[in-house]
């Protein structure tokens, strides 16, 4: 991995760079980060927007670099002295992915140290890649050129697995700013000692914020100038979406002809005393549904999702779910029918690992199983690819990844509620 190497100079600034702050130094400072940002307004527009937006917050006292809270950019006066001015130009960069990719929020029940690691590898990535700035050399920058194009749950999977070869504190110390997320932290409590702390309504504000100056910003830069994975955010937010619950209940439906009839009673009018026909279905459905427990899926999400699948199936008549969990692995697989569908509510989630759809598409091929559809629930961070596309048509549920963008197959966000 290319990341800087630590010299004695710049190890000997950081080691009394805490400390009250110096106002002289701070208005000679914020006027640096001022130029900064104009220059990034004349050369990287998206960024540049996004970077005017941030309040700018003197943090000599807590904080040993830069941290951002989706509202303020908090900065050491030492640390940016250190900087070049096209260097500042990629550090207002770096804190603006951090906010747009809303990185603390999709930590999920990852380790911090490990996912802050890996947001850094991947902001700095898109930074090189669009030459936002001059990337920074003066002090160590987490950089590897294989994670150009990579989310931060990608990078962190690939560190994850190769955890054995990784220097943790090394990696810590080539981190370019401090990461908050609201929780956890030393408050400020009126003294300037600590970064603002928000309510978790107040965290939801701003996320909406950011969500908002993102697509102003987008609307008025020029696309070369916008990473992938931020064309793909701004893509989900203004495409019309469908509800995963329609999504479902479409695709079930329509792999068999049917018609309505009092045979089969829909079980949806017993509460209100209604007689209710059913469907009928002239041909067997057969389902596959594949449950990824790698990531940010709990058991809560998990059972929403096969309670919702359950409803539906209700109203079949002839059909067989096989259903599984997977990570790398492929766990606990069984068959439900008309005859034991209630059991699917006491099913067992396992797993825990990384993210492996072609676990999904080898473990069918090795059983002889080929569903008329594959439903997928997942967080949409796959260690490697997507699968097999041309084995059985695929629907995707996705919880976790706000840009999803599978290959193939159909796919709808999921969402509580």
């Amino acid at each position: 991995m290319s990341t800087t190497t630590v010299n004695k100079d710049v190890a000997d600034q950081f080691k009394d760079i805490l400390g009250p702050m110096d106002p002289k130094l701070d208005r000679e400072v914020r006027e640096l980060l001022v130029t900064a940002r104009v220059g990034m307004l004349l050369r990287a527009s998206f960024f540049g927007n996004l970077a005017t937006r941030l309040k700018l917050v003197n943090a000599d006292e807590w904080c040993s670099t830069a941290a951002t809270d989706g509202r303020n950019f908090y900065y050491n006066t030492k640390f940016i002295k250190m900087l070049k001015p096209k260097e500042v130009e990629f550090l207002f960069g770096h804190e603006v992915l951090h906010c747009v990719y809303d990185h603390f929020g999709r930590r999920g029940e990852r380790d911090p140290q490990l996912f802050n690691i890996a947001a850094d590898y991947c902001v700095n990535a898109d930074l090189k890649k669009h030459k936002v700035g001059e990337f920074i050399t003066t002090v160590p920058c987490l950089y590897d050129t294989k994670y150009t194009d990579w989310s931060a749950e990608e990078v962190y999977d690939d560190l994850y697995e190769n955890a054995e070869k990784i220097d943790l504190q090394d990696l810590l110390d080539k981190m370019l700013d401090q990461h908050l997320d609201g929780e956890g932290t030393d408050g400020d409590d009126g003294d300037g000692k600590g970064p603002a702390q928000y309510s978790k309504e107040e965290r939801e504000q701003i996320k909406q914020e950011i969500k908002e100056a993102m697509l102003s910003a987008a609307q008025t830069s020029d696309a070369g100038n916008i990473p992938g994975g931020v064309k793909r955010l701004v893509q989900h937010l203004t495409e019309p979406k469908m509800d995963w619950r329609e999504l479902l209940r479409m695709q079930l439906q329509s792999t068999i002809k049917s018609d309505y009839t009092f045979t089969r009673l829909n079980r949806k009018g017993w509460d209100c005393d209604a007689i209710l026909p059913g469907m009928d279905y002239d041909e067997r459905i057969d389902v596959a549904i594949a449950m990824d427990m790698s990531g940010s899926i709990g058991a809560e999400q998990g059972m929403d999702f096969l309670s919702e699948v359950k409803g539906i199936m209700e109203e079949f008549s002839n059909f067989n779910i096989h259903l599984f969990c997977f990570d790398t692995n492929v766990y606990n697989p069984q068959d439900f029918t008309a005859d034991n569908l209630d059991d699917i509510g006491d099913y067992e989630l396992m797993g825990g690992g990384g993210t492996d759809f072609d676990a999904i598409f080898k473990y069918l091929k090795q059983e002889e199983i080929e569903p008329k559809r594959l439903l997928v629930f997942t967080d949409g961070y796959p260690w490697n690819s997507w699968g097999d596309a041309n084995y059985c048509d695929t629907v995707w549920i996705i919880h976790g990844d706000p840009n999803p963008n599978p290959p193939f197959g159909t796919w709808a966000l999921y969402n509580e509620g």
